[in-house]
């Protein structure tokens, strides 16, 4: 079982070659252009991230409400008790204690590995702040996605090779479900892990299962998970929930900021509705739609009046859920949080809610991308090496990997630069001498130099070919060892479970926070020594 595999000594990472962002093809220009602090993105966001910048943000964030500190504390102790060594959450009721803070959707089994990521990343910012500010505390705090109500999305995962399923069809909020049904999958599970065992049989909510592993994992390193699915935590938020529902404003002040990045050239990714809350109750999570001033939920019967609607809110705030453009503004409205540390689509959509933070005059967060890592075991590296390829080579498509390949291990020479030079030269001189004679012929003279070299290339693809057909073997291994590394053509983070590297290594995540900086905006190759 898991918990009784022995600590394992190994020597930590050893990052090599950090990669630059834009070298992996793998990121929106979007988030590039905010990290190489792009002068026309200034208006989108608040605070660039940084250590030195923090200190703006902590004296914006000074005069965070008590009542709301002490709100945050009751619920949090509410929703950890029955847990080993609860944290000292009365900390948070200090005016000197702020949050950094990520989300995830309540993933099986934790989901893929980039959400270890996310969460090593918050971890490691809280304590690079307080080394930077030692009179201040700062508790990283993982939020729950426990009110998404995608049940696909997490109901899977791959493990050595496999992918596991959650069977069957479930509506409503996530976090509600009963997660017992996992132990079909755990039974299947090398060792059956007794840290997911134990939380998935021992509780009765999917909420409290992933605050139960989470606790185990990282409890000791400061996180602490919060359920926002909660009716005090809603109280604090029923400001905006009405005048989302009575007066909205969030689509419009949303298609203004995303009209503003769409002009600059960039993607943008959500749309807000009229109204951007959810009705939420027992196995029902639908839309709030509006027509001829009755409040409806879709695909339900349930309808009310403006007054019956706005009595609810009092009653049972925790029947409004926020949908992704409401729920970061939620975040920070209810926690005294610094930074926000998302993934790659996360922090550029954050940057289109800039506009709904003004209005409501909420603190926006710095927004931080999480860090990101392509671990390679000591095997593969060595395989890299023999192959004669850099592991940031590894990032290409197969096609353009197996062109450097070839360039790097070729005796031969491949190009016909040299000859195109050299016709070129002689049809420059050919050119001189058909003008002299008729200058209509200029066209045809550059035609057929045009055609000669569509020619040479041609035959540099086959010479290219002939010389990959003599180097097979090697370049099928670079494609396996590729294929290991990007499972499914897919990034390592975002496919493969931490288990995968956790079961034959306990000490993965402690290497993980010794290795990852929080402020290095490069992605990580790890290598084991």
């Amino acid at each position: 079982m898991l918990d009784s595999l022995p600590a394992i000594e190994k020597p930590p990472f050893i990052t090599v070659c950090p990669v630059d962002l834009r070298d992996t093809g793998q990121f929106p220009v979007l988030l590039l252009d905010y990290l190489d602090k792009k002068k026309s993105l200034s208006e989108f966001y608040n605070t660039f991230p940084s250590l030195e910048n923090a200190e703006q943000v902590i004296s914006q964030r000074k005069n965070f409400d008590a009542d709301k500190r002490a709100t945050l504390v009751s619920v949090l102790e509410k929703q950890y008790k029955g847990l080993p060594n609860i944290p000292d959450f009365s900390l948070l009721q200090e005016a000197t204690t702020f949050t950094v803070t990520t989300g995830h959707q309540l993933n099986i089994f934790t989901g893929p590995l980039y959400i270890i990521y996310k969460i090593v990343t918050t971890i490691n910012l809280a304590r690079a702040l307080k080394q930077a500010y030692p009179e201040y505390n700062f508790v990283p705090v993982y939020w729950m996605a426990t009110e998404d109500h995608d049940f696909e999305e997490i109901a899977s995962f791959h493990l050595f090779g496999q992918t596991h399923k959650w069977q069957g069809e479930y509506k409503g909020a996530v976090g509600r479900l009963n997660p017992k049904d996992l132990d079909n999958i755990l039974k299947l599970l090398p060792g059956r892990p007794l840290i997911f065992a134990k939380a998935y049989l021992e509780n009765d909510t999917l909420a409290d299962a992933v605050r139960c592993y989470m606790h185990e994992l990282f409890g000791m390193e400061g996180l602490i998970c919060l359920d926002a699915d909660d009716a005090d935590l809603k109280r604090e938020f029923l400001p905006v929930i009405r005048e989302e529902l009575i007066n909205p404003k969030s689509a419009g002040l949303v298609a203004d900021t995303s009209a503003k990045l769409a002009s600059l050239g960039y993607h943008t990714q959500i749309h807000a509705r009229e109204i951007n809350l959810f009705y939420l109750e027992g196995n029902v999570r639908e839309r709030i739609i509006r027509e001829n001033g009755i409040f409806k939920v879709l695909n339900t019967a349930i309808s009310f009046t403006e007054q019956e609607l706005l009595d609810l809110t009092e009653t049972n705030p925790e029947r409004f859920s926020p949908n992704v453009v409401l729920r970061p503004v939620y975040e920070e409205v209810i926690l005294p949080n610094l930074a926000y540390i998302g993934g790659p689509s996360e922090v550029p959509y954050w940057m289109q809610l800039k506009g709904i933070f003004d209005h409501y005059q909420v603190v926006f967060p710095m927004l931080i991308p999480r860090n990101f890592a392509l671990y390679v075991n000591e095997t593969h590296a060595k395989k890299a090496a023999k192959l004669n390829i850099d592991l940031v080579d590894l990032f290409l498509n197969e096609i353009a990997l197996r062109k450097i390949y070839i360039r790097k291990n070729s005796d031969n020479k491949l190009d016909l630069e040299d000859q195109k030079a050299a016709f070129t030269a002689v049809f420059d001189s050919i050119l001189q001498r058909a003008v002299q004679v008729d200058k209509t012929l200029e066209g045809t003279v550059k035609a057929e130099l045009t055609r000669l070299n569509h020619a040479l290339e041609g035959l540099e693809k086959r010479i290219r070919r002939a010389e990959e057909r003599n180097h097979e073997s090697e370049i099928e291994q670079l494609i396996r060892l590729k294929n290991k590394l990007f499972p499914n053509g897919t990034a390592q983070e975002r496919y493969d479970n931490f288990l995968n590297f956790y079961l034959d290594d306990p000490a993965f995540i402690q290497k993980l926070l010794k290795t990852f900086n929080p402020l290095d905006f490069r992605y990580n190759i790890l290598v084991e020594k």
